[in-house]
């Protein structure tokens, strides 16, 4: 009898140990945390393990976001569909094209609607904590975040010193105390504290305003490569010989910096409408001014570019200090192991490639933007991928990542498969993209695109200067293996017919897949002038 009792007692001892170790199982496949950082016009080039020209020169530029990478994957041909700020953070938001999601243009093109479905509302609806800190830049007021702390002045671009906030959607707060850089750093790791002891998930999206253009950057990095000449890239003197909408841009490191970019500053009084037509000499492109008479041509353009690159390096730098802050923050709170980090920018940028700052044209320079994931025991470390990404593939990364359904509408695809390193292959053989602001600020005609791994075609269909209302037919077509600076546009060469063909068929079908406008509705974009509905004044 004893003995039956024990055996009786042992079964149910057993069963409860079994029970017990499925329920620890479950909770170790529970929902990820998820920091989503980004910064605004960061360029690959400008990132160590990327592997650029300018990582051979500074080896250990990034050092935090390198570690990211040696603890991840790099996603090498990650792409924007739009390449300027805020219709490529709607795209990012949505998983949707700008001519879907509505936000196409930065300059008057109105704001973001906010009432729409977003990939932070469905991880709120899931459970999820939600924030977001930092630059948002869409005019309309954040929707979908249990908290947020964004910049408002300057039509939300948000200022490096002094910037203003708004916090919550309510209240507005100007920040005196720290460069922008290091304040959102402490905003986000505010939040992060205020919720301690909560048993939900949270999702950041950590959102740096740096380096966008004027390149301020924090005191603490002021005097990086001071003493250094820094190495021009290769097509730094481009003639855009057969690229007429390029030789047409305003984005020259030669005539369109102006002064307030490279921080000359007047040497007699001036009134503030006078002061400010001083600093800003460039942008309309009718003068090349110089800090000094004697300095000229190929000087003067050489003189500008080290006063360019080196703050904008000086705000990488900025960057990549205060993601290792944020990466500490996790090791030493227990939230390493079941977050996913994720770093990326909003676009590319040129850093003197084909003599330009700047980001909107479809070349590589500005049409690749970094990617960067992290999430330990699902990503193996120092791991690449060649496979084609695109910014609308974000958000259903991030919702497939967190267990949370794919709405049907989302144009993008999960790569969660491809950076827990899956053999997928029924992937995307090309990406299409699509520009459409015109003149402000750069004057970069609207034009639209695909990109396969080795070709890519342009179509610069409206030159509203020239043809208002009327489509233009000019075309490029590069070919990135035998060409990938982009300088010899071999469209209508003999021997391109073949290629040319497929790839205008390509487009064709993307423009289907995508539910692309019709050219009036193209062109309508372009021209049309939406006030900002939300304007806060600042």
């Amino acid at each position: 009898m004893k003995k039956n009792n024990f055996l009786v007692l042992l079964t149910i001892l057993t069963s409860i140990l079994g029970c017990t170790k499925v329920t620890s199982s479950s909770q170790d496949v529970k929902q990820p945390n998820i920091i989503f950082i980004m910064s605004d016009d960061h360029a690959t080039q400008a990132i160590s393990a990327y592997g650029g020209e300018l990582s051979k020169q500074f080896p250990e530029l990034t050092p935090n976001i390198d570690r990211l990478a040696s603890e991840g994957m790099i996603m090498n041909n990650t792409f924007c569909t739009n390449a300027i700020c805020g219709p490529s953070r709607a795209a990012i938001l949505t998983g949707k094209y700008s001519h879907v999601n509505g936000f196409f243009k930065n300059e008057k093109g109105g704001d973001f609607d906010g009432s729409q479905q977003t990939f932070p509302k469905l991880l709120q609806k899931a459970g999820y904590e939600t924030a977001v800190v930092g630059k948002w830049h869409l005019g309309s007021t954040p929707t979908g975040f249990n908290y947020s702390k964004v910049m408002i002045n300057r039509g939300g671009q948000g200022k490096y010193f002094n910037p203003i906030f708004l916090e919550n959607g309510v209240d507005t707060i100007k920040e005196t105390r720290n460069h922008s850089t290091k304040q959102i750093w402490e905003d986000a790791h505010n939040w992060l504290e205020s919720r301690k002891g909560s048993d939900k998930p949270f999702m950041l999206m950590y959102q740096f305003k740096a380096p966008h253009r004027p390149w301020s950057p924090d005191p603490k990095f002021a005097h990086e490569f001071e003493d250094i000449e820094i190495k021009e890239p290769a097509t730094f003197n481009d003639t855009y010989a057969g690229r007429a909408a390029a030789e047409d841009a305003w984005m020259s490191i030669e005539r369109n910096l102006n002064r307030e970019d490279l921080k000359v500053d007047p040497t007699e009084e001036l009134s503030a409408s006078a002061k400010r037509k001083w600093y800003n000499e460039g942008n309309n492109n009718k003068t090349i001014w110089s800090p000094d008479p004697s300095l000229e041509g190929q000087a003067l353009k050489k003189w500008k570019y080290q006063k360019y690159i080196k703050d904008y390096l000086r705000c990488v730098k900025g960057v990549d200090y205060y993601i290792g802050e944020m990466l500490n923050y996790l090791e030493m709170n227990g939230l390493a192991e079941n977050t996913i980090v994720v770093y990326t920018s909003d676009q590319g940028f040129y850093l003197g490639e084909h003599g330009w700052f700047d980001k909107r044209f479809m070349y590589e320079e500005s049409l690749r933007m970094p990617f960067i994931i992290r999430y330990p025991n699902h990503i193996e470390p120092n791991q690449k991928s060649d496979k084609i990404a695109m910014n609308i593939d974000f958000a259903p990364t991030l919702l497939d990542f967190a267990g949370v359904e794919i709405p049907s509408d989302i144009q993008g695809k999960s790569i969660k498969d491809i950076v827990e390193g899956e053999d997928v292959k029924d992937w995307r053989d090309a990406m299409y993209y699509h520009y459409y602001e015109y003149p402000w600020w750069h004057h970069v005609q609207p034009h639209y695109g695909v990109r396969t791994e080795r070709y890519k075609l342009i179509h610069f269909y409206y030159n509203p200067e020239k043809q208002k209302g009327k489509i233009q037919d000019v075309w490029e077509l590069y070919d990135l293996k035998e060409d990938p600076n982009e300088v010899n546009n071999i469209y209508g060469k003999k021997g391109t017919e073949e290629v040319t063909a497929r790839l205008k068929t390509k487009i064709e079908a993307l423009q289907k897949e995508y539910k692309e406008d019709d050219y009036k509705e193209m062109m309508f974009k372009t021209d049309t002038k939406i006030k900002r509905v939300y304007e806060p004044g600042f």
